[in-house]
């Protein structure tokens, strides 16, 4: 038992815990078999078995005798660690006590059979593959938002299972300040013509191979300790997963063999999730508070590695001779990759999204799962609201389903209240940054160099090493002493691009 840990009640209720995080264990690596090498017949015995375990979760963090043991702690006794503790577990007893056992086991099988479907629809570019599956998940989490409760709007509800104390207002206040403001600077990056639209090495196609040999000695660039702690796989939509602990953190990326930078950002992005997880403290690693803290803390760090470095002059020159080597891309410079990196245009793909449009994208999913959950909108009509909504953002439509209301994974696994961490933490990414290259002095010297050490030692102090322990809101008041403010994006983006 770690020395973090030393009110009496708190280890018997770690060593209670211990067998849920058992399951966590089972369940995080079922998800990610399921997602990378499972055979598609296998869907519906994956369903139903991840359900019993969602079950069993359920039933552990629900029996009277640990809620009893969670309840009779004294918390003015209590060191960070430990309050930390007790506040997470009475988060998650509150929501699994409202949330009915029947309905967690038909919310997981449900999801895990629509991932599979999504996937065909998306590939087909037919959303009636995918649309019953669409409003099963819609109704479920409308049930979800009923049983949790909420104050002001049913989404407030499903919001704050993703990001613990931010609800429909607040986000609401972060689109408002941005929304307008960013849709003038597209029109004026555009206009000024400083970043292209689009640049020849869109269309420099890749073989798998290479692309995978670049991704590799980036991550060697960061000292990611791949096959010692972590690993690298392929997957429809990248992603990075904590299988139970801070030794086994795994991402993983895509190679569509045409435009590498998705390939390249994606997987500097999923390494800063992974980072996240590797870097929190070993004292807390298997504990309640031994993960990140929220959705958008984690999309803040991740973020902060695709865009405040990887899409920085220094990283394009610093990985330079690798794309060389393995690309064959001997006639291109360092300005040419950094603007073909950092291109600006009205497009369709949200992970494709340059910094300046992505927000937008994000923002028609939270007015979209806003309508959804308040039943304004059914799934049959949501591909016409979407390409409506979107053309009032970005003045574009898409031509199919795959490049609209089809492109993202994330309803099929049920995660309504997901999206909107995404701006969350990509405003944190800058606002972090800032704080880093206040602190740090030579940060841009730092990235030029290829010395991540001291960057990486900076988030870890941070952000990192305190995982679950404080709440999203609380830690940025401890470690950077305000909470979210779009401002440092807005002015991010000026410098940056006019």
């Amino acid at each position: 038992m770690s020395e973090l840990f030393e009110n009496p009640r708190i280890k018997q209720i770690l060593v209670k815990y211990r067998r849920i995080w058992a399951l966590h264990h089972a369940s995080s690596l079922m998800g990610w078999d399921n997602d990378v090498n499972m055979p598609k017949m296998g869907v519906a015995a994956r369903g139903a078995a991840q359900a019993e375990i969602s079950a069993m979760i359920h039933e552990l963090t629900t029996s009277r005798d640990f809620v009893d043991l969670v309840e009779s702690v004294d918390e003015d006794s209590l060191n960070d660690y430990e309050r930390g503790v007790i506040r997470v577990l009475k988060r998650g007893i509150r929501i699994a006590t409202s949330l009915p056992k029947e309905h967690v086991m038909e919310m997981s099988k449900v999801s895990s059979e629509a991932v599979h479907y999504w996937a065909e629809a998306r590939q087909k570019n037919d959303f009636s593959i995918f649309r019953d599956y669409l409003q099963k998940i819609v109704e479920l989490n409308m049930k979800s938002a009923e049983y949790l409760g909420y104050d002001e709007h049913p989404y407030d509800a499903l919001l704050d299972l993703y990001e613990e104390g931010y609800t429909t207002r607040d986000y609401q206040r972060i689109f408002d300040s941005i929304e307008s403001r960013l849709t003038r600077l597209l029109d004026r990056i555009i206009s000024s013509g400083k970043f292209p639209q689009r640049h020849t090495l869109e269309e420099l196609r890749y073989e798998e191979e290479n692309m995978k040999r670049v991704n590799t000695e980036i991550l060697k660039l960061f000292s990611f300790p791949l096959g010692e702690r972590s690993r690298m796989d392929v997957s429809a939509h990248p992603f990075t997963v904590s299988i139970g602990t801070r030794n086994d953190v795994r991402i993983t990326t895509r190679y569509e063999l045409v435009d590498f930078r998705r390939s390249l950002l994606a997987t500097v992005h999923e390494f800063g999730h992974a980072l996240y997880e590797l870097q929190i403290d070993p004292r807390i690693d298997m504990s309640p508070i031994g993960g990140g803290v929220s959705s958008g803390i984690h999309e803040s760090q991740s973020r902060f590695w695709e865009n405040v470095i990887g899409r920085s002059r220094e990283f394009s020159s610093l990985i330079l001779p690798i794309l060389r080597e393995n690309l064959n891309l001997r006639d291109i410079d360092e300005d040419s990759l950094y603007r073909y990196f950092n291109m600006v245009r009205r497009d369709f793909i949200r992970t494709e999204a340059d910094e300046v449009t992505y927000n937008l994208h994000i923002l028609l999913r939270f007015k979209m799962e806003k309508m959804l959950i308040a039943g304004e909108i059914t799934a049959d009509e949501a591909p016409e609201k979407w390409n409506e909504e979107f053309e009032a953002l970005l003045g574009i439509v898409p031509d199919t389903y795959s490049e609209g209301i089809l492109q993202d994974i994330h309803w099929s696994m049920g995660a309504i209240g997901y999206f909107p961490t995404y701006t969350l933490g990509t405003l944190l990414a800058v606002q972090i940054g800032e704080h880093a290259r206040r602190d740090l002095g030579n940060f841009s010297d730092l990235v030029s160099s290829g010395n991540f050490d001291p960057v990486k030692k900076y988030l870890e102090e941070k952000v990192h090493r305190y995982g679950g322990t404080y709440a999203p809101k609380e830690l940025l008041r401890r470690s950077f002493g305000e909470d979210v403010d779009p401002e440092y994006y807005i002015r991010y983006l000026e410098k940056k691009y006019l």
